[in-house]
């Protein structure tokens, strides 16, 4: 047998990680921070408004990537946390869109939705039967629980290296947020829009915790009532003051259109709703992460825990007023504040020395087409509904197929096999139709299916099309918008990010931590590489998908 040759060069790289290995301390915890709909930008333009401990403290205290990006096509919140958690693609996570098509059941399904593992109902906190979740995204189960995530996650693999003494918490104002974070392993809240409570299911929890209880009987979502969201500074500090009065955003049932924003009656329906469309949904999740720190003893002993806190009232926000309006900026400098003051809780309860922070994003958001129409940029609005209605229409009169398509839920269009059978129709036939029909109208960029027709390979979006393909969940063809084009399903809202472009891809991705030295690095890095990064950082197994790259100036 040959003797393995080391050049000098492998010998130090070996000795370096040895060394590493042996100085460095394992943190007692790890604070993933996940901003929803934080576009990378909004960082560097609010900068200057930001105290000195929230968003600033890791920005000059972490390595901070500023060209960080998500690799899949369909930018939505739990494909977002998914590939944040496992460090793997859709394509092998199985979370493709915040809902997909049951090929079982023949219709559409919410991702996280369980009917095995029926909600814990809040004693004392009754719904309103009226709230909607602030992106209008199918929620049709009362039941939640992660067994749709087919990858395990760096929370997952955590517990197993540790046999089960690693404490993980998921905590969100969205339910799929905390569930995609907490992973298989670990403990999941989020926020009811009916109830102001934080809640949780059985496939966590036999019973609440005593500490939880307590919490939700204080009623603190109920503190707004009968009150406004005011400016918290004089409107000419702000960059966007301008931008508080435009016909194109959308008035939340009274909510109003400008500051100040008066908060309804719960009775009235939809103010826990506007709860989360305000800083108020960001401060109780933060005040909650608080909770779950003291109570259960996050970051107290020898071994990582690990705490993930999502915050929604950025995305909130943008859904109905835009990334460049008076409220984003309003809620970005209001969430820096709540940062600063949970650092300095961690700070006093686990020791600064003692935990490393992960900032980043799920997805960021587009201009509305309104705003960039102003500015010169061809923007148009199209719905799913409309376009389902011409296809069929066309596939109709030209093969003969009634509803041929069963359902275009953004960004899938999904084709019934069996009518198509029926017709003797080749299928690919009809997929040619679609694609050509769909790419000649305006507004639309690509319309491609996997395989892709051989015109189509080497399209600028293929890699991000296939990143998203799972073969059991995904539709027929994926449909991608022309940049700053919307395709949405018919809602209220005023904006919807869910595109392959980059102001839907583009996050912020920041690591700090004692033994991490300060940096700003521009090369191009993917949202997969955090928990990969995690993992090497603790020298665990790697989640069971993971596909990312350990990132060598948070380990150096």
């Amino acid at each position: 047998m040959t003797p393995t040759r080391f050049t000098a060069t492998t010998v130090a790289a070996l000795l370096l990680a040895t060394s590493l290995h042996a100085e460095t301390t394992p943190p007692k915890l790890i604070v993933q921070i996940t901003v929803d709909g934080l576009r990378a930008d909004l960082l560097s333009r609010y900068e200057a408004s930001f105290v000195e401990g929230g968003f600033r403290r890791l920005m000059e205290q972490g390595v901070w990537y500023t060209n960080a990006h998500h690799q899949h096509a369909n930018t939505e919140t739990i494909v977002g946390h998914a590939t944040l958690s496992t460090g793997a693609h859709p394509s092998a996570h199985g979370m493709i869109g915040n809902a997909w098509m049951d090929r079982g059941s023949g219709k559409l399904a919410y991702n996280i939705e369980d009917q095995d593992y029926p909600m814990l109902p809040v004693a004392g906190m009754e719904g309103d039967g009226d709230q909607v979740d602030p992106s209008q995204d199918l929620a049709s189960s009362d039941g939640r629980s992660p067994r749709n995530l087919l990858s395990t996650t760096f929370a997952d693999e955590l517990v197993k290296s540790t046999n089960g003494r690693a404490k993980v918490f998921g905590i969100s104002s969205k339910d799929r947020s905390a569930v995609a974070m907490a992973g298989h392993a670990g403990k999941a809240f989020w926020m009811s829009t009916s109830t102001g409570a934080y809640e949780s299911s059985e496939y966590y929890y036999e019973a609440y915790p005593k500490w939880v209880l307590d919490w939700n009987a204080k009623r603190p979502a109920d503190v707004a009532i009968g009150t406004d969201w005011a400016l918290s500074s004089p409107l000419d500090s702000y960059l966007l003051a301008e931008n508080d009065d435009r016909p194109y955003e959308v008035d939340l049932k009274g909510y109003g259109r400008t500051f100040p924003h008066s908060y309804e009656a719960p009775k009235d329906g939809l103010y826990y709703t506007q709860v989360v469309v305000s800083p108020l949904g960001d401060q109780l999740t933060a005040d909650f992460a608080k909770a779950a720190i003291l109570n259960e003893g996050l970051g107290h002993d020898d071994t990582t825990d690990y705490l993930s806190v999502s915050f929604s009232g950025v995305d909130a926000v943008n859904h109905f007023f835009g990334p460049s309006s008076l409220e984003n900026e309003e809620v970005t400098r209001s969430l820096d504040a709540v940062l600063e003051q949970f650092f300095e809780f961690v700070d006093l309860t686990v020791g600064a020395e003692n935990v490393v922070y992960v900032l980043s994003a799920d997805h960021g958001m587009p201009e509305l087409p309104e705003f960039v129409g102003q500015r010169g940029f061809k923007a148009e609005r199209m719905f799913a509904e409309d376009l389902q209605d011409d296809l069929n229409a066309l596939l109709l009169n030209t093969f003969g197929i009634d509803n041929a398509v069963k359902y275009f839920f953004r960004p899938y269009i999904y084709l019934d096999h069996d009518a198509i059978r029926e017709a003797a129709v080749d299928k690919r036939d009809v997929e040619r139709l679609i694609v050509d029909t769909l790419t000649d109208r305006s507004g639309i960029a690509v319309a491609m299916p996997i395989p892709p027709f051989a015109d189509q390979v080497g399209h600028p979006l293929e890699v991000a099309i296939r990143n998203n393909y799972n073969q059991q969940r995904s539709g027929d063809i994926y449909v991608a918008q022309s940049p700053y084009a919307f395709l949405v399903n018919k809602s209220t809202l005023a904006a919807m990010h869910g595109s392959p472009w980059a102001y839907d891809t583009h996050v912020p991705m920041i690591f700090a931590g004692p033994d991490i030295t300060p940096r700003k690095i521009s090369r191009s890095v993917a949202t997969t590489d955090v928990a990969v990064t995690l993992s090497t950082m603790l020298g665990i197994t790697l989640p069971s998908a993971a596909s990312g790259n350990a990132l060598e100036e948070v380990l150096r």
